[in-house]
């Protein structure tokens, strides 16, 4: 395997083992079901990923299979990879299910900026917490406003910080404050395989183009080196623009993965779900 091959492989590995942690797992050869029940509504905690099911009944035992863990969830949901065998994908768009893609790019040196100096702290405590969830809540509302489509509910958001915290302490989130005011966080892993990954990137809309992004992105890179990742992994909206800040600090394109999701009231198009 070429070097090249090994990376993107670990990467995806990460990715989905990111996604895993904190929740249960029901794994085969052909894939890995990630399923909480403390949390049905949140698509990232209950979901299918490492689908390796190339021929067509091998296909039906992944879905008749997913129908038996998620029976009565309002949703469904598979993540694909360029692992993925393309018969799966296509039987996903033949049963309904419409795909969402990720721009996952990796930084293997160094950063190429030098990010200015912001106070960051270690999310540890119950207050950190709140903080951390009425900022997740400004983000998907956020969100909604600019995708014109309705907030998701406060219980949906408080359980998505739950799904989070239940990641930590393999899992850690760093806030960030300017002026007393806590405005930003970021999260950090190793992974376990040499590819750690930094995730859930959000600045408080006032405090944008201070350098606070920046900041936290080095802070959370090198808390992810410091604990063992040589390669770090961050993904992007193709719509949106941290692509190009990211490229700009030195990730470089590694891949694009997919999220194929159906619910009962799935548009044929429309804005992507966040959940």
């Amino acid at each position: 395997m070429r070097s090249e091959d090994s990376l993107l492989a670990r990467a995806c590995d990460t990715l989905a083992g990111y996604l895993a942690l904190g929740n249960e797992t029901i794994a085969s050869d052909r894939v890995c079901f990630v399923r909480s029940r403390a949390a049905p509504t949140i698509y990232d905690a209950n979901h299918g990923a490492r689908v390796r099911a190339p021929s067509e009944p091998e296909i039906d035992a992944v879905l008749s299979r997913a129908e038996e863990l998620f029976a009565g969830f309002g949703h469904r949901r598979f993540d694909c990879d360029p692992f993925t065998p393309a018969a799966f994908e296509a039987r996903l768009v033949l049963e309904g299910y419409r795909a969402d893609p990720t721009l996952q790019l990796t930084l293997e040196g160094s950063l190429r900026v030098s990010p200015p100096r912001v106070d960051t702290r270690l999310a540890r405590t119950d207050a950190d917490w709140e903080v951390l969830g009425r900022l997740i809540r400004m983000d998907y509302q956020e969100t909604a406003e600019r995708e014109r489509r309705p907030a998701y509910s406060e219980t949906v958001s408080t359980q998505m910080t739950e799904v989070k915290r239940a990641k930590c302490p393999p899992l850690r989130f760093w806030i960030a404050r300017v002026g007393g005011v806590d405005v930003a966080f970021f999260s950090s892993w190793p992974g376990e395989n040499g590819v750690g990954l930094v995730e859930d990137l959000f600045t408080h809309p006032e405090f944008r183009r201070r350098g606070v992004a920046t900041g936290l992105v080095a802070r959370a890179v090198e808390d992810a080196r410091e604990r063992g990742a040589d390669q770090v992994v961050i993904g992007a909206r193709p719509e949106d623009t941290p692509r190009r800040m990211y490229a700009s600090m030195g990730f470089r394109p590694l891949c694009v993965t997919r999220q194929y999701l159906k619910t009962p009231k799935t548009p044929a198009d429309g804005p992507r779900p966040e959940r």
